[in-house]
This record gives structure tokens, C-alpha cells and sequence, in this order.
């Protein structure tokens, strides 16, 4: 293939001439009285308004996932935008559901996350910094609580708060190690109880998975008010409704919790609403968009976070099962470049052709294939192809597909925008068309146990041999379903470099000890968040983070985003 000289993200997105944000919403038939715009290309679309809107029967929800990432990168967003535009090309009513970026990875190591080449959503750099202001209202509702709990202790107390086990902590949308483990209070009586604390990043946070699985905003209030934050001195637990927090925290998030409207390069309707991390949280957009979605398009294409073990697992076994969604085909991206990684090609190797690695890294691409059939979800195989990938490692994942008995689509959207995913859209509508009944089925039933349902997807989606428990995870095993919590799903919060807990094990490893070292309810989302390994809920800025060379011209423009 001929080498092309491609500008860079964000001249792309520059150089691209958006449609007025009314006329998005009119090829979906989303009434103009429902837009509440933010300036010409972005708009909330008005839950209220449109709740007698009925969902489309025929419409067919797709997800698309991936092999767990290498350095290689795999382009899962960028696959989820070319589909989406793919899909509109060949003549269907597509629109595209995506999480909002963090501003934590943005300015940290990963970049952001609207794509990248000729698939992007627009405006990229207000979607990848502070958008509509979501993530700060979820913040601000976040600390909010905080500061409520905070205050009832130094107001005497009334709930008899065991200061020693306050669960809520304090949240900021940035990377920052320094705020793991804090201590508040300090400087006398004045400044509330001395105790320890902790931040974690925002797209973490109980609210951010909360606004993500609510229905709409009387939901979201009952769910707030449910909210753990801490026990008693007899042991019982105090929630956000105890400490009179519901109501204020709601307000705060009353107009965050209306879908956020825009629309790709090619002027494609993209809802982008809500961010929670896979390997921390559950890796979904929101079900409000996705059900507003469903009401105006036939074709829905959504993203869940990381490989297929995290955001692909929580998407069928916490967003689905929450809120009663029945996937109806589901994409699996990987690249040549990633195999090679996971078959032991160093980076800087990669460019070398090398058919034996990227069928041992296949091997990775078989386990993910593998589970997302258990299921009863039809599988893709999109192959996101880069300059240099050779004729015979394509052929090789082609072939390791065929014995898969699951399509296979090279696309090449990154340079070529929805026509380079055609093929794929047409693999995906065929795919479809060819499995009529939905068979969908979440892995574990709600009548397991905790332990059974971690143990489950150790060992059905992680193929460990064993799981182990901390005594701390013991321990809160034993309250959680003291609690009455054995009826919930479980979030578990992992590594999204492997299978197993541990980053450095690629491809697709067996018979592994998953050990469990501390398990968290989230009362208000309605699951229980299990830490495996060593995830922690505050991720840390790199050794040179991305921030350094962000800044801004001398005509106002950011430089160095992307």
C-alpha cells in the first residue's frame, strides 16, 4: 500500500465543516423542542421531551469490543465511528452511543477518545475536555456528599457515624497518585474529625455509574439516595438519603442527565453520554442514551471499555441485565499489530512481517470470540488494518476466523472514513439478517451467590484455575451478604492488559490464581465492586504525561492535543 501523508487528528477534525447540530437531530426525527443546544454543534437532548417517543421494535443494538490492548493500540472508537458512518452509507438510519472522555487519560497517557483520523466525533476538542459539563457536575455532586458527611460529624454527630468507616470518599476528573490516602481535619476542633481518606478519579466514582445505569432523573434520585457512605457504631450502614444529600446532589445533575447530542466527521448522529473506566467501573455510555437511541435509529453502535473480559462482560452482565437490553450482534476489533504483541513482539519490532507471532497472539482474539459467544451473541471480527500489515498475516487472522465460524472485515475507516468500514457494515447487517432470533443471555442468573458470580466469570471469561480471597475481602464477603447484597451483579475491577490480574500476562493465559482483595457495594448502581490484583481507583500521571505539551498558540488555538 502506498504510503499517504495523513494530517493530524486534530487538523482533521479543523479542516472538517460540522452541520448545525438541528440538522443532526432532524435525521434521527428528534423534535427541535427537545434540543437544548450548547452552541451550533453540540445539543442535550430533553428526556422529558421525548419520553412518550416510543422504541424502535426493529431497531438492532450493536457492540463493539476488542482483544485486550497492547502499545500497538487496537482503535476500538475509531471502528465504532467508521461502522456507524459505514452503516448510514449503505443505506441505514445509524447512530453511534459512546462514553465521554476523561480528562484524566487525556492529560495523562492515553490521549483522548473521539476517534482519530477520518473517524472522529465532533467537535473533538470540546468532547475531549470539558464538553457540556457533565463530568463536572458528576463531580461536584460527588464532593458535595463528601462535604455532608464531613459536616455531620462536626455538627455532633446525629447519625453516630463511625469515623473509622466512612466508605465515601472525595473525587477529581485528573490523574493525581498524591491524593490515594489522605488525612482531613487537621489544624483543631474548627476544621471537623481528623480522619483518613482517599480521592479516586471521577470516572470511578458511584455517581458516575449511577448516572450511567439510570432510566432518567427520577431514577437517578432514588438511586443517589440508596448510596453507602459509611456505618455506624452499631455496624449499620448510612446512606446519602440519611444525610439529607438526595435532593441537592439531583439538582446538581439535572440537566447532565439529558443525552448529549453530536454527530461524526461525516455528519453520522453520535450520542456521547457518561464515562465510566472498564477495569474500575462498568465501561458503558449511558442507558439513557442508548435507549434514546433506540426510539429514532434502526442501527445502534456502541463501545464498551477495553477488551472484551471488562467493558464487553459488565455491558452484557450489569448494563443489559439492569436495563433489560438485548444486543443483537456484536463487533470484535483487533489488529495485526496488537497479535504480534500478544504473540511476544517487542514494540519496536512490530513493523516485521511475522505470521507465526500473530497466530500465537491470535490466540487472544480466539478466547474474546469465544466469550462473547457464550452469550448467544453473533460475532464479528473487524480487523482495524494499518499501512505495513502484510498480505499473509491478514490471510492468517482471516483463516483463524473461518475455523471461528465468524465473519472477518478488514477496514480501513482511519484513512478512509465510512467507506473504508463498508465491508464491515455489510458483514454486521449480514450477520444480523442471518441470526433473526435474539438469544441473548447474561452468564450468571441473579440467584448465584457473590462468590459464584466472581468465581463464574473467573472462570468462564478469565479461564483462571482458582480465586483466592484477602481476609478483608472475607470479611466484607460475610457484611455484603449480611446486607442482603447476594441478588447483585458483580463489577469486577481488573487489569486491561490481561486476562488474568496480572499486566504482564498476555495472549490468552489459564489456570491462574485470581485473588480478591477487597469488595465494595455500590448500593445506588445496584452491583458490587470486586478489586482484584493491584487496580487501584486513582490512576496516576506517567513519567511524561501528556499535559506537557498541550498549550495554546499565539491565535488561540490548542496545540498539542492530538
Amino acid at each position: 500500500m502506498a504510503t499517504r501523508s495523513i494530517p493530524s487528528d486534530i487538523e482533521i477534525a479543523r479542516n472538517t465543516q460540522l452541520r448545525p447540530i438541528t440538522e443532526i437531530a432532524a435525521k434521527l426525527g428528534i423534535p427541535e423542542d427537545a434540543l437544548e443546544n450548547y452552541g451550533k454543534y453540540k445539543a442535550k437532548v430533553s428526556l422529558e421531551k421525548i419520553k412518550d417517543i416510543p422504541t424502535n421494535k426493529n431497531a438492532k443494538l450493536i457492540l463493539v469490543t476488542a482483544i485486550n490492548p497492547t502499545p500497538a493500540g487496537e482503535g476500538k472508537t475509531t471502528v465504532s465511528v467508521g461502522l456507524c458512518d459505514a452503516l448510514n452509507l449503505v443505506g441505514k438510519k445509524a447512530c453511534l452511543c459512546l462514553r465521554e472522555p476523561s480528562l484524566g487519560p487525556c492529560f495523562g497517557v492515553k490521549g483522548g477518545a473521539a476517534g482519530g483520523g477520518f473517524a472522529q466525533i465532533a467537535p473533538m476538542e470540546d468532547i475531549n475536555l470539558h464538553f457540556t459539563g457533565d463530568f463536572h457536575a458528576i463531580t461536584a455532586a460527588h464532593n458535595l456528599l463528601a462535604a455532608m458527611v464531613d459536616n455531620s460529624l462536626h455538627q455532633g454527630n446525629p447519625l453516630r457515624l463511625d469515623s473509622r468507616k466512612i466508605v465515601w470518599g472525595r473525587t477529581l476528573d485528573v490523574n493525581e497518585r498524591a491524593l490515594r490516602s489522605i488525612v482531613l481535619g487537621l489544624g483543631g476542633t474548627a476544621n471537623s474529625v481528623p480522619r483518613e481518606s482517599f480521592f479516586i478519579i471521577t470516572a470511578a466514582s458511584e455517581i458516575m455509574a449511577i448516572f450511567c445505569l439510570s432510566d432518567g432523573l427520577f431514577d437517578l434520585r432514588e438511586r443517589l439516595g440508596k448510596i453507602v457512605v459509611g456505618y455506624n457504631m452499631d455496624g449499620k450502614p448510612v446512606s446519602a438519603m440519611d444525610i439529607k444529600a438526595r435532593g441537592a446532589m439531583t439538582v446538581l445533575l439535572k440537566e447532565a442527565i439529558n443525552p448529549n447530542l453530536v454527530q461524526t466527521l461525516e455528519g453520522s448522529p453520535a450520542f456521547v453520554h457518561g464515562g465510566p473506566f472498564a477495569n474500575i467501573a462498568h465501561g458503558c455510555n449511558s442507558v439513557a442514551a442508548t435507549k434514546t437511541a433506540l426510539k429514532f435509529a434502526d442501527y445502534i453502535v456502541t463501545e464498551a471499555g477495553f477488551g472484551a473480559d471488562l467493558g464487553a462482560e459488565k455491558f452484557f452482565d450489569v448494563k443489559c441485565r439492569k436495563a433489560g437490553l438485548a444486543p443483537n450482534a456484536a463487533v470484535v476489533v483487533a489488529t495485526v499489530r496488537a497479535l504480534k504483541c500478544h504473540g511476544g513482539v517487542a514494540k519496536a519490532d512490530l513493523g516485521a512481517p511475522d505470521v507465526d507471532a500473530v497466530l500465537r497472539g491470535a490466540a487472544n482474539l480466539e478466547r474474546h470470540v469465544q466469550n462473547v459467544k457464550k452469550y448467544g451473541v453473533p460475532v464479528v471480527v473487524a480487523l482495524n488494518k494499518f499501512e505495513g500489515d502484510s498480505p499473509e498475516e491478514i490471510q492468517a487472522i482471516e483463516q483463524v476466523c473461518e475455523k471461528l465460524g465468524v465473519k472477518c472485515a478488514c477496514a480501513t475507516h482511519w484513512s478512509d472514513g465510512g467507506k473504508g468500514a463498508v465491508g464491515l457494515a455489510q458483514q454486521v447487517i449480514d450477520t444480523i439478517e442471518e441470526n433473526p432470533q435474539n438469544t441473548f443471555k447474561p452468564l450468571y442468573d441473579d440467584s448465584l451467590s457473590i462468590k459464584e458470580k466472581i468465581e463464574t466469570v473467573a472462570r468462564e471469561i478469565y479461564h483462571a484455575g482458582s480465586v483466592s480471597y484477602s481476609k478483608q475481602a472475607e470479611r466484607q464477603l460475610a457484611e455484603l451478604v449480611a446486607e442482603g447484597c447476594d441478588a447483585l451483579p458483580v463489577c469486577i475491577a481488573k487489569t486491561q492488559y490481561s486476562f488474568s490480574a496480572d499486566p504482564k500476562l498476555l495472549g490468552a493465559p489459564e489456570g491462574f490464581e485470581l485473588n480478591v482483595r477487597e469488595l465494595r457495594w455500590s448500593a445506588g448502581a445496584g452491583f458490587v465492586v470486586v478489586m482484584t490484583g493491584e487496580i487501584i481507583a486513582a490512576p496516576g500521571l506517567p513519567k511524561v504525561p501528556a499535559a506537557e505539551f498541550i498549550d495554546v498558540n499565539e491565535n488561540g488555538d490548542t496545540v498539542g492535543l492530538f
